[in-house]
């Protein structure tokens, strides 16, 4: 069995694990949790026990974060939200974790979050297993079912130039515009046999570029570009490498760099689509992770094969060789002080610009 055929079972079951203990948890009683805080430092000494498939090998947290950090997002005050896999949210600030209670059907249930995003009021919006979560600096307010979205487990969360808020849920696409919920309807696939990993109408990311363009990366069927109220779909019919796309992101030049799961890693210039896997520079068929540093050198991770740099011109691959705590990487995110973290498998690596070394020998929250 490939990695890639592995990859995606282990997707459905994870999915599978979250709907049945969703199903078995009581209906949140507060949608509006004020926010409470315990010491990461209180916890490092208990038995960590994770909602995940994936083989563990820590007996403790020992100073770490999370064993799997999804998520890496630092906010406008300089905080470093993670988002968990199976430990909900954590923040890094002042020189200390801190995880939180959001309310019983997610903290009970080990809730998973995919996507952070923080809009212009400093307000930071999380898509998790449990629907969406606002935090507003003092409170965390969960919206689900009850608030009018139908939909729980969500895989993106994206504010556009108009301030709109776009989800990707397995129940398809949802905005909310801050008082009410709408369904957003894409057309007819052109994708003649569809292998969604999850749900047909599933956006794992969205991303606005510098024209306005709305691009949905939808899960089997490629993706779609929506301007002016108009669609046009792109497929492997029209230049992707493969319908199953993972990551969509656009460099400060206008590029357009496209992760797939079956089809390696392409660049669009608007015109050309460029596959660096195809021509044997990268390993790996399963890339996401995308992100541009201050030096708008482009980082990306492929599975099994750690993580790439591109500088313009070279690509650079680090592996667990060089210091990563292993070669699935899970997220990637420069901070304010131009370090890069990598989420991996098994913790938290940093980048410092010589070596990656594991971050809590750089950053003080075990000192």
């Amino acid at each position: 069995m490939t990695t890639t055929r592995k990859s995606l079972m282990i997707l459905k079951l994870l999915l599978l694990v979250a709907i049945l203990k969703s199903c078995d948890s009581n209906q949140t009683k507060n949608s509006s949790t004020q926010l409470q805080e315990k010491s990461a430092e209180n916890s490092q000494n208990a038995v960590f026990q994770p909602n995940t498939l994936f083989e563990q090998t820590h007996s403790n947290l020992d100073g770490m974060v999370t064993e799997f950090v999804r998520k890496i997002y630092q906010d406008q005050s300089g905080n470093i939200w993670f988002g968990t896999n199976a430990n909900g949210i954590i923040v890094y600030r002042n020189n200390s974790l801190k995880s939180f209670y959001i309310n019983e059907d997610f903290n009970k249930n080990k809730g998973a979050v995919r996507a952070i995003t923080e809009d212009h009021k400093g307000q930071i919006w999380f898509a998790t297993s449990s629907g969406l979560i606002k935090f507003d600096g003092e409170n965390f307010k969960v919206y689900s079912e009850q608030e009018g979205l139908q939909a729980k487990e969500l895989w993106s969360v994206f504010i556009d130039k108009n301030g709109l808020i776009w989800l990707g849920s397995t129940e398809g696409i949802y905005q909310f515009n801050g008082d009410k919920f709408s369904k957003f309807k894409l057309p007819k696939s052109e994708v003649k046999k569809p292998s969604p990993m999850l749900a047909n109408n599933l956006v794992f990311k969205f991303l606005q570029d510098r024209n306005g363009t709305l691009w949905l990366v939808v899960d089997g069927n490629g993706i779609y570009k929506y301007e002016n109220e108009n669609f046009t779909q792109l497929t492997k019919e029209t230049g992707l490498t493969d319908n199953n796309i993972a990551d969509i992101f656009e460099d400060r030049k206008g590029n357009i760099w496209i992760g797939s799961f079956n089809g390696g890693v392409s660049k669009y210039d608007g015109q050309t689509f460029t596959n660096f896997t195809k021509e044997g520079i990268i390993d790996g068929n399963e890339v996401y992770n995308f992100f541009e540093d201050h030096q708008e050198n482009i980082w990306f991770s492929a599975e099994n094969y750690g993580v790439y740099r591109y500088d313009g011109k070279n690509f650079k691959q680090f592996t667990s060789k060089d210091g990563l705590a292993t070669n699935t990487i899970q997220s990637i995110f420069e901070d304010n002080k131009k370090q890069i973290w990598f989420g991996t498998w098994q913790g938290l690596s940093l980048y410092d610009g010589n070596e990656i070394t594991d971050a809590k020998a750089k950053e003080p929250w075990v000192k």
